[in-house]
């Protein structure tokens, strides 16, 4: 398996533009809303479009490991989980990890700070990114809400078809259950 230095290394490419990600989600017979708004960097900016967006959102953690060892991490979690890194790097069985630089960040998953999604899978070669997910995104809620590589815009889709989408890509997605790992659940 390709590790974080290796993928640091590869000649680069011109990441895909999210007019790009919509029309590859089209071509799958994937249903996807897109909605544009103000650029939002935080949960509690995103928070304010509620109204505009039912369904469950989500906040992402893109984490890098020690020393350059095995591959990058990217988190996809219910947006009120309160979660330490390190508790989410126990849970997934993880050594050393910590956050992500923006250059690791752009480089990986193409996209900058503020901006990071599942979606950014799509700059990233199978096996340079884990991804896991957190069950209560995947089996609880009709539609899930996250970037289409740009923070100015949310898609929302069926939390299935996003996991269909990350591994027609190559990726193969885990299922996180964080209540098995004594993290509370979303209130």
């Amino acid at each position: 398996m390709p590790d974080a230095e290796a993928a640091a290394s590869a000649p680069p490419r011109a990441p895909e533009t999210p007019e790009g990600l919509l029309a590859r989600l089209a071509a799958l017979g994937i249903e996807a809303t897109t909605v544009r708004h103000a650029p939002v960097f935080t949960v509690a900016e995103s928070q304010a479009l509620r109204g505009e967006l039912p369904g469950a959102h989500t906040k992402n953690l893109f984490l890098a490991p020690a020393k350059g060892e095995g591959p990058f991490l990217l988190a996809t979690l219910e947006e009120s989980r309160k979660l330490s890194v390190n508790a989410l790097v126990r849970a997934v069985g993880a050594r050393r990890m910590s956050m992500g630089s923006a250059a690791q960040l752009m480089a990986t998953l193409g996209v900058p700070p503020g901006s990071v999604t599942p979606f950014g899978l799509v700059n990233a070669r199978p096996g340079t990114v884990r991804f896991v997910i957190d069950r209560a995104l995947v089996e609880g809620p009709e539609r899930i809400w996250v970037h289409p590589l740009s923070n100015d815009a949310s898609t929302g889709l069926h939390p299935a078809d996003l996991l269909r989408f990350l591994r027609y890509l190559g990726h193969v997605p885990e299922i996180l259950d964080l209540d098995d790992h004594g993290v509370a659940s979303p209130a």
